[in-house]
């Protein structure tokens, strides 16, 4: 467990758990200028296992899941074990159905594609890379806002093997964002570390053509979708509202069109989301999720302007997600089966790795 030296009340916590079991071992981390991946350089040196695997502190894990990538390491020979996330908290608020649906959609499909192409962006947590392969690496890079995703890329670049070992039945479970505030600034340091990755051109070195294009369009595609957020309420308002040639209205208002398809496939998914999860999905919960897209898009923009902004003023610190443990509370009240016991899942404040 990592924890920084200005945090005596979570060391005092993670002290007492070590004292309780032997396998428990607390690292410091003195940083006067505190990141995840400047903690997690920290405890590096510390790491005895062949693998280290990575979990945020408010990380709800499934028992077995060790014994899952255990095996997917065994069976396929991968460097790099990367495994389920999940928001839960679907109802929260009217964004958190988009954020959980979000994660829904990234690890149950779209790291599948990325690992069969051969270039892949990691996830924050519920990932394992081999020790040798991630000190060979020399870590996490400490200046990077998405200390994950430039992992990925920099192994992908250099031909390692990444496996993605994802069972619904054992995500790993979080929440979303608390406020509206919370998620922009999220979203704002995920946007921002892209776009570092990006600069950096370490996805250059990706062997083959289509790599480097689907590096490209990855690592561009939260300000293409930010862009997109804006423009469309922009040509619906040209098309619906403005004298204009009927053939510049109709190419105006192609996007929306384009935005109602989407609305469709988000409509089924939510509905396979609570299939899968054991959720109670209602009818207002699909209200909430259409009437919300076009806000959640103007979000989605801002925090990608405001990340641009931010990187060209050349500020670089970490704006920490606050975490009440909405995953917990969620899960237990509408799950339609057992209950979850929450006595043994450790919740903290902040983004703090374990």
């Amino acid at each position: 467990m990592i924890v920084g030296h200005d945090d005596p009340e979570t060391t005092e916590v993670a002290e007492k758990a070590a004292a309780r079991d032997p396998r428990v071992r607390v690292v410091v981390d003195t940083h006067e200028k505190k990141n995840k991946p400047k903690a997690m350089n920290t405890a590096l040196p510390h790491c005895r296992g062949d693998v280290v695997g990575v979990f945020d502190a408010e990380d709800q894990v499934h028992p077995e899941l060790l014994a899952h990538v255990d095996h997917a390491f065994r069976t396929t020979g991968a460097d790099v074990v990367q495994g389920g996330v999940q928001l839960i908290n679907f109802h929260s608020s009217w964004y958190s159905l988009r954020n959980c649906l979000e994660y829904f959609f990234w690890f149950r499909s779209r790291l599948h594609l990325h690992a069969q192409k051969g270039f892949i962006p990691l996830g924050g947590n519920t990932v394992f890379v081999r020790t040798d392969v991630l000190r060979e690496a020399d870590g996490w890079d400490p200046n990077c806002l998405a200390e994950d995703c430039d992992l990925g890329v920099r192994l992908s670049s250099v031909g390692k093997k990444v496996v993605v070992a994802y069972d619904s039945d054992m995500v790993t479970r979080e929440e979303t964002p608390g406020s509206l505030m919370s998620l922009l600034k999220q979203r704002t340091r995920w946007n921002q570390g892209f776009l570092q990755v990006y600069r950096k051109k370490d996805w250059k070195q990706l062997p083959t053509l289509g790599q480097r294009l689907l590096a490209r369009y990855t690592l561009m595609t939260p300000f293409m979708q930010a862009f997109t957020g804006l423009i469309i309420p922009l040509n619906v308002a040209i098309a619906l509202f403005l004298d204009v040639p009927v053939g510049i209205a109709f190419i105006t208002f192609l996007p929306a069109v384009t935005a109602l398809v989407t609305f469709v496939f988000e409509v089924v998914g939510l509905h396979d989301f609570g299939k899968q999860y054991g959720l109670r999905v209602r009818f207002g919960h699909y209200l909430k999720l259409i009437l919300g897209g076009p806000f959640y898009q103007v979000l989605l923009a801002g925090a990608a302007v405001r990340a641009v902004w931010r990187e060209q003023r050349g500020r670089n610190d970490w704006e920490l997600t606050t975490h009440v443990g909405a995953h917990l509370d969620e899960t237990a009240a509408n799950r339609q089966d057992t209950p979850v016991d929450r006595q043994d899942v450790p919740v903290t404040r902040e983004d703090v790795p374990a």
